[in-house]
């Protein structure tokens, strides 16, 4: 059969990556899509590196547009990432009939619902396997591998250079700043980490993973997000003495009232498989009502775990290509009438379990003041630890509490922080269970 002409923007890491697979498993992919799949015109800004990637076969520009226009390709690849060039880039693919593949989390969780409508419009598809965890087809899992379910929850650790960070300041007994350095020498991190750090990235990753877990609009703009740079290595060990791991952790869960959808430094047991991703690796658990909990686990980036992604869409977009536009899996896994308008719950109004920790001079009736004014807020203990401050008069008093609603666990905090003896801030941090 006729091949499949791809056109590639794009070839950086991941660019090269797919070139490189979709060359060496020509035969194999050819086999399972039905009709050969060729990368014939590329994009590159840097045409002598481009040259090295693609090779002698693929007709290369230095302007994307050219691709997008070329009347001869079916699937544009579009790579270069941001919400810039990239967005007008695929609005002008799906403008002129042609399927796209992005690995664009940013540009789908910003821009999703506009690049999604249009594509509907012209019977075109869009995929983005890629945008979600690299190499981990949690996508397609959450798409079609669970849709006999009632999705009750989505929790991810879905960004690898905070998990890095994690596990070597837990492991080395180490500071942030000082793991921090280490990620960048080591090329986990970037120069400017704050995407990263910060929570930018896993709460883009899990919008998307959200919107189709409970078939809604995507809403970056709602996500809470709070990253790991104010976490303290102290922390890290009192979680490990009572049970626990801390990891940045994106959760979302359907609530009666609407969907939680945040990232944040969260406890989760150290019993629980997800708490021993360790590394730059990634994991995301789903529950579903029918299946209960499941778990996907791979490498979040890299060359050609993101390339694998990236050609799984092409040969899904292939076996598709003639079909008619109304039997195909639709891009945020439900029906685009039945989109459903959940609101995105505000950060005050989340329930969860809490850790906190207290320092306070170490003197009698302390604890009975913090724990009334916990009861106070409708707020009851789970667990304690109290730790003497070596060489001072002061003592660490650390909490962990059951389920609490965060603007009670605020006004608690508040009242807490108001008492004579507390000596400083409150550190305060979720905390989940995560049951199957």
């Amino acid at each position: 059969m006729k091949p499949i002409n791809v056109g590639l923007c794009g070839v950086g890491t991941v660019g090269g990556g797919t070139v490189t697979v979709l060359k060496r498993n020509a035969i194999e992919i050819s086999r399972r899509a039905g009709r050969p799949i060729v990368i014939t015109m590329a994009a590159n800004r840097d045409l002598v590196r481009a040259r090295e990637l693609c090779g002698d076969d693929i007709t290369l520009t230095t302007d994307a547009m050219d691709v997008v226009n070329n009347p001869e390709i079916d699937i544009v690849v579009e790579l270069i990432g941001g919400t810039t060039i990239a967005k007008d880039l695929v609005l002008a693919a799906i403008a002129n009939g042609k399927h796209v593949v992005t690995a664009n989390k940013k540009l789908i969780a910003e821009y999703g619902n506009e690049i999604f409508a249009r594509a509907t419009e012209k019977g075109v598809m869009v995929s983005f396997e890629a945008a979600v965890a690299g190499g981990i087809p949690i996508i397609k899992a959450l798409r079609e591998g669970l849709t006999a379910n009632k999705i009750e929850w989505v929790a991810g650790i879905i960004n690898g250079t905070s998990n890095f960070i994690l596990t070597e300041m837990r492991d080395k007994g180490l500071a942030f700043a000082d793991v921090l350095k280490e990620a960048q020498r080591l090329g986990y991190a970037e120069a400017d980490p704050t995407f990263d750090i910060e929570g930018h990235d896993a709460a883009h990753k899990l919008t998307i993973m959200s919107a189709i877990a409970f078939g809604i609009p995507v809403q970056f703009d709602k996500a809470y997000l709070e990253g790991i740079s104010k976490l303290a290595a102290i922390d890290i060990q009192y979680a490990q003495e009572l049970g626990y791991r801390i990891k940045l952790l994106g959760m979302t869960r359907r609530r009666e009232q609407g969907i939680e959808l945040r990232v944040a430094p969260t406890l989760i047991p150290a019993s629980r498989l997800i708490a021993n991703v360790d590394g730059v690796m990634n994991a995301i658990l789903v529950k579903g009502d029918a299946v209960g909990a499941t778990m996907y686990y791979g490498p979040g980036a890299g060359a050609e775990p993101t390339a694998s992604s990236v050609i799984a869409d092409l040969v899904d977009i292939t076996r598709l290509h003639t079909a008619d536009p109304e039997q195909r899996v639709p891009h945020l896994a439900f029906q685009p009438s039945q989109i459903a308008d959940l609101p995105i719950l505000p950060i005050e109004e989340i329930e969860t379990c809490y850790y906190l920790r207290i320092n306070t001079e170490d003197k009698p009736g302390v604890l009975a003041d913090i724990t009334r004014l916990l009861a106070d807020n409708d707020i009851s203990v789970d667990a304690m630890l109290q730790r003497p401050i070596a060489g001072d008069a002061r003592a660490d008093i650390i909490i962990i509490t059951h389920l609490a609603v965060e603007k009670h666990v605020n006004t608690a905090i508040k009242g807490i922080e108001a008492l004579p003896s507390i000596t400083g801030a409150i550190v305060r941090l979720r905390l989940e269970h995560l049951n199957g």
